[in-house]
């Protein structure tokens, strides 16, 4: 852990508002700006790859030479800064119940380490963005909620049970980022005595009688945590609502989640001043993104409140493809709707492939891609689990970026660490994606332009061969290399 930490460090010292009458493409429409002008003379590139020593270690500057038309057989990455797309809010992860009460079992000092290496830009990979759960999820020691049962007043409403560890760890987190974290919220399940099912576990759906209740509950929720000066940017309806889990869940069918949109959520929302939070649809797979997306927004008045699509990348039974053009297609039929990834992770935690690298791949491929389809941030799950890959109340037992061996007190850094890090530490809040293309197949590319004018732009291959290619930019080029299995980011 301790060289793993030396390379991480020393790598790295290296380196809107709803309006009344307004439709849905109005409040969420672009600003457009000038095109960029880019004349770089050097590039930095930065490495991770497989069977070497590399993990985000910057291996020299590289100089841009003015080059013409490549040859057919020459590989190539072209980009184009004057083609810009959409705007990125953010990268991070969810903070869990498990991920606090792991945290707070460490020795300070590694709790330091924990926060640096996640949110420090310099010295971390600058997360800023996160999300976390509105009562208990199958990431928390037990089940829990917030009101006592048939408290449909919510005169109970208490977030007491949060303050021991979670409330603590956002508070440590936000200041570890400067002091400004965005956050969005989700909920696993309403209390049982709401549901269908009297459970709070095995699915259910929320009985019509207390969906204002619910609705309310949302409310009561974000202004606890604002008290307590953790600000909330958003919220989704429901975490993965067509799941009937063993663990907290909750079924809408699209025409429910619709309709409690624009009856109940959007309303309550709106009436107690929280017009301005992003509420965020679906929070599911991409198998089922569109038959949701659009059957929301095709409905004006749900669609006037819904700032974002979110989906997730668990569809076993899709053979492992993690359908892209399913997210594209929202994309594209709904250009003033967000995309946000809000939740993936890689599950059945086993110690023995904490060094596989398939987890970092899945990782890059997914983030490379959604980002490529349109989607403005992109949110890991847990933040940080223990030994076990949790805690969990039901072994639903997952893989995390680090995990934390509360026994020893050492720490994992897994590669998808290194992966997540190649965009979070180089691509800002801000930032424009800008037209890339490659010319091969398994050397997989994506671009941003900063705020600040800088590019980075990400490479991805997935495969056992190695690529001598040029990075091509206004008439200029770069020779560079792709090593097999490898990710690399080029600053310039």
């Amino acid at each position: 852990m301790k060289n793993i930490l030396k390379t991480v460090v020393g790598v790295f010292a290296v380196s809107g508002l709803f309006f009344a009458g307004c439709t849905n493409r109005e409040v969420n429409k672009e600003v457009e700006q000038p095109p960029v002008v880019v004349n770089p003379e050097k590039v930095n590139v930065y490495v991770t790859a497989k069977d070497t020593n590399l993990r985000l270690d910057a291996i020299g500057e590289f100089s841009l030479q003015t080059g013409g038309q490549p040859l057919e057989t020459q590989p190539f990455v072209l980009i184009d800064p004057a083609k810009k797309f959409q705007t990125i809010e953010g990268i991070g992860a969810a903070l869990t119940d498990a991920s606090a009460e792991t945290f707070y079992k460490m020795p300070r000092n590694v709790r330091q380490e924990i926060l640096t290496a996640f949110f420090d830009q310099e010295k971390g990979i600058g997360y800023n963005f996160s999300r976390t759960n509105i009562a208990s999820c199958d990431f928390s020691s037990a089940s829990y909620n917030y009101v006592v049962e048939n408290d449909s007043l919510l005169t109970t409403f208490s977030v007491q049970h949060d303050e021991q560890y979670r409330i603590p760890f956002i508070k440590e987190a936000i200041e570890a980022a400067g002091g400004e974290l965005k956050m969005f919220v989700s909920p696993w399940s309403p209390p049982a005595w709401m549901k269908s099912n009297n459970n709070v576990l095995l699915g259910g759906k929320l009985l019509e009688q207390f969906k204002p209740a619910w609705a309310k509950y949302y409310v009561k929720f974000i202004e606890e945590y604002e008290k307590r000066d953790i600000p909330v940017w958003g919220l989704s309806v429901q975490n993965e609502p067509m799941a009937v889990q063993r663990w907290e869940s909750c079924v809408y069918t699209a025409d429910e989640e619709r309709d409690f949109i624009k009856k109940y959520l959007g309303p309550t929302l709106h009436s107690n001043g929280m017009g301005d939070k992003k509420l965020i649809a679906w929070d599911h797979n991409r198998d089922q993104v569109y038959q949701r997306a659009t059957t929301i927004l095709s409905d004006p008045e749900a669609a006037k409140y819904v700032w974002g699509i979110g989906f997730h990348w668990y569809e076993p039974w899709t053979g492992g493809d993690m359908q892209f053009e399913n997210t594209k297609l929202v994309n594209d039929a709904f250009p003033g709707t967000k995309l946000i990834f809000t939740e993936g992770c890689v599950e059945s935690f086993d110690i023995n492939r904490v060094n596989d690298w398939a987890l970092g791949e899945r990782y890059g491929y997914s983030m490379l891609n959604d980002f490529n389809s349109g989607t403005v941030a992109w949110t890991d799950w847990n933040i940080l689990l223990d030994e076990t890959g949790g805690p969990n109340h039901v072994g639903n037992l997952c893989f995390a970026p680090i995990h934390a061996n509360t026994q020893t007190g050492e720490l994992i850094y897994t590669n998808s660490y290194y992966y997540i890090g190649h965009f979070s530490k180089f691509v800002k809040e801000g930032a424009r994606r800008i037209a890339t293309s490659s010319s091969r197949t398994d050397l997989q590319a994506t671009a941003f332009v900063n705020p600040d004018g800088t590019i980075a732009v990400v490479v991805l291959n997935m495969s056992e061969e190695k690529f001598n290619y040029q990075l091509m930019v206004n008439g200029k080029s770069t020779d560079l290399e792709s090593l097999p299995h490898s990710i690399m980011t080029i600053t310039l």
